[in-house]
């Protein structure tokens, strides 16, 4: 069977979307720091997007900062390869192939240095997208003059460097540089980094203040699954379908958010912005941020626990059961929508929690309950405290949902027994680890309290949440009521009794 590429595409028909030939004499527009799946599965697949429609018309050159790996694969196949959109929306399942020809080529920053900065003088240059996980942005000790300097933030100052020393300076020529790593305020941090090596780095005034003052660093936020590369049995299957080999098959649900922060000049220049309703320019993010955080990781966290003790594995599996599915449509909708701290308007809120639904519905996303757990109580701090706050603010109510959502995490938390310093629960006749850094306080906890206590206990806890939840009006006796039927009754039949309660029910403060 052929290998994807250039030759087979220009020669042959295929069950996915081909690349027309003139896509690929566009001109390279973007610089981008990373070859992950998410930068193949969002970014590069919008610009392929909006260039088959002839709107942003600019390709792609790749920096990758170690040899081996996928490099190679992208050679032999000409920078293409396929992205595999499945999952759900508005209630449709939703199936695309789609062979991505934005990348025009693959550059290695260890041996290509030299031709990564060639590509500074380019005219046509006007975006630079990076990935480079986390811990990639970060200061650290580095010298712009080496070949290559070390760090992500290092290798990036360089180029501009080497932009402005090619354009004289010309303010005309700064970029707009869209960081895509998954930390808050990511283009504001990038920015302070490079200002910092640059001063380090004894880089001369006129510089600093074109790098200031010529580029825009943006704040982003990205939100799509992107698995990549399918199991073998599922890569062979489509392999058949499509009539080729694809080492970098690129699998992806059907979501997609790509929040940017930036004015109108950004917004021009990030053409592609028309042809997703997904991608969103603006000045303010934070209104993006807060739903994902509230609505999809909030939701998360206050029904991991549960749905694990009520024996599902999975997220989706969860959704196709009518008690826990009600349950977490309520928690999102009735409990933390009207909780969120940040002005959200209701349509757009519920619109967001219906696509959030259908993403944990998607048959083709494997998401388990189980990794959920990690770090529970942090996640619950961060995620939902606020939340919870804030409904309490506005409502002075307890909100049911979220009650029985705390009640399965002090469950969960209940370690029996360890081994190797690792504490393990017991749910349906099963071990399971906790891994959580305060495993070893609740253990000690669960040994000596009952459950009105061990719950009046944690919440009292400032140290864990900030605030004394105790003082919430009935929040914990409705926690220690959910908690004894849980232990009493089980998971799935304290849902099931819960949603018969509080459906179509004001819950009101005890």
């Amino acid at each position: 069977m052929p290998h994807l590429s250039k030759e087979f595409v220009l020669q042959a028909s295929s069950a996915a979307a081909l690349p027309t030939p003139e896509l690929f004499e566009l001109p390279e527009k973007v610089l981008q720091f990373g070859t992950g799946v998410l930068l193949r599965g969002l970014p590069d697949y919008l610009i392929d997007k909006a260039n088959r429609q002839g709107i942003f018309n600019g390709r792609i050159v790749v920096v990758k900062s170690t040899d081996g790996g996928d490099i190679d694969a992208f050679t032999r196949q000409d920078g293409l390869y396929t992205v595999g959109i499945r999952g759900i929306e508005d209630g449709r399942e939703i199936e695309e192939n789609v062979v991505c020809s934005a990348i025009s080529r693959v550059l290695s920053a260890k041996s290509q240095w030299a031709e990564i900065l060639a590509c500074a003088a380019n005219p046509e240059l006007q975006v630079v997208l990076s990935n480079t996980t986390e811990v990639g942005i970060q200061l650290v000790a580095d010298d712009v003059t080496q070949s290559p300097p070390t760090s992500f933030p290092g290798k990036l100052l360089a180029f501009l460097h080497a932009r402005f020393q090619a354009f004289g300076g010309d303010k005309e020529k700064g970029l707009v540089i869209v960081p895509t790593e998954l930390i808050p305020d990511n283009g504001t941090k990038l920015e302070a980094i490079l200002l910092e090596q640059a001063h380090r780095n004894n880089l001369d005034a006129e510089f600093i203040d074109w790098l200031e003052t010529a580029n825009q660093v943006c704040n982003s936020l990205v939100d799509r699954i992107v698995p990549g590369r399918p199991a073998a049995n599922v890569q062979a299957e489509l392999a058949e379908e499509f009539g080729y080999d694809d080492e970098l098959l690129t699998m992806s649900e059907v979501y997609t958010l790509w929040a940017i922060e930036g004015d109108e000049r950004v917004k021009q220049i990030l053409s592609f912005e028309q042809v997703d309703a997904g991608v969103i320019v603006q000045p303010n993010i934070n209104l993006f941020r807060e739903m994902k955080l509230r609505l999809l990781n909030g939701t998360h966290t206050l029904s991991c626990g549960l749905a694990f003790l009520a024996g599902f594995g999975t997220v989706r599996e969860a959704m196709e059961d009518d008690c826990v599915a009600g349950f977490i449509h309520n928690l999102m909708l009735a409990d933390l929508l009207p909780g969120i701290p940040y002005a959200v308007d209701e349509k757009a809120g519920q619109r967001f929690g219906m696509q959030v639904l259908d993403r944990f519905r998607n048959p083709a996303i494997e998401h388990r309950w189980l990794a959920i757990t990690m770090n529970y109580t942090a996640k619950m701090h961060m995620r939902n405290v606020p939340t919870l706050l804030h409904y309490y603010k506005q409502l002075s109510a307890v909100p049911h949902y979220m009650a029985l959502g705390f009640a399965a995490y002090l469950l969960f938390m209940r370690g029996t027994h360890q081994e190797e310093q690792v504490w393990y629960g017991e749910a349906n006749g099963l071990a399971y680890p906790i891994q959580d850094e305060k495993a070893d306080y609740f253990a000690e906890l669960w040994s000596r309290l009952q459950p009105a206590e061990l719950t009046r206990t944690v919440l009292h806890n400032q140290a864990l949440w900030g605030h004394d939840l105790l003082a919430l009006p009935g929040f914990a006796a409705t926690v220690t009521r959910y908690l004894e039927k849980l232990l009493t009754q089980g998971a799935h039949a304290t849902v099931a009794e819960a949603l018969n309660k509080t459906v179509g029910q004001k819950a009101t403060a005890e």
